[in-house]
C-alpha cells in the first residue's frame, strides 16, 4: 500500500522551524497550532492516505486545544500505532521540502535519523531531500514551506 502526503504552513520572523522533529535554526518559522512540522504532517497524512484513514485534520484537529503546541513527534507516534493495530508495517518513507532559506544540508541526515526512529524503521529507508523553488511563488517569497511525503505499507 502507498500512501502521499503533503502540508503548507505559513512562515513568520521569531517562530521556530522544527522539521521532522530536528529543531533548524531560522530568521523564520512556521505559524501553526502544533509545532508547524510540515515533514511530520505531511508524513502523517501519507501513513494515514495508505491506510484509507483520511487526513491528519480529521484525526488531530487544529480547533482542538489538546492539540495546541503538541510535538508533531507525539502525532506521528500516534498514526504509526495506527499502523501497526490495523496489521502493518512502514516499509519506507520519501519526503522532500521546499523551503527557499535556510539551507537544509547540515540537517538532513539528523532529520533522516529522526524520522526512521519514529517509524520504527532504518535509516537507510527514509530519504528526505531538500529543494528550493528558486524564488517562485509564495514559498520562493519565504512567505511559506511546503513538504511532500511517499509512504509504502505492507502487512507485518
Amino acid at each position: 500500500m502507498v500512501g502521499f502526503g503533503y502540508d503548507v504552513h505559513r512562515l513568520a520572523e521569531g517562530e521556530r522551524l522544527v522539521l521532522g522533529g530536528v529543531e533548524i535554526a531560522s530568521e523564520k518559522g512556521t505559524i501553526a497550532h502544533s509545532d508547524g512540522d510540515v515533514l511530520l504532517h505531511a508524513l502523517c497524512d501519507a501513513l494515514l492516505g495508505a491506510l484509507g484513514l483520511g487526513d491528519i485534520g480529521e484525526h488531530f484537529p487544529d480547533t482542538d486545544p489538546a492539540y495546541r503546541g503538541i510535538a508533531s513527534g507525539r502525532l506521528v507516534e500516534r498514526v504509526v500505532a495506527m499502523v501497526q493495530e490495523r496489521g502493518y508495517r512502514i516499509v519506507n518513507v520519501d519526503a522532500t521540502v521546499v523551503l527557499q532559506r535556510p539551507r537544509l544540508q547540515p540537517y538532513k541526515e539528523a532529520i533522516r535519523r529522526s524520522v526512521a526512529q519514529l517509524c520504527g524503521i532504518p535509516p537507510e529507508r527514509v530519504s528526505v531531500k531538500a529543494t528550493t523553488p528558486e524564488r517562485l511563488g509564495f514559498v520562493g517569497r519565504e512567505e511559506g514551506i511546503q513538504a511532500f511525503c511517499v509512504c509504502e505499507l505492507q502487512p507485518r
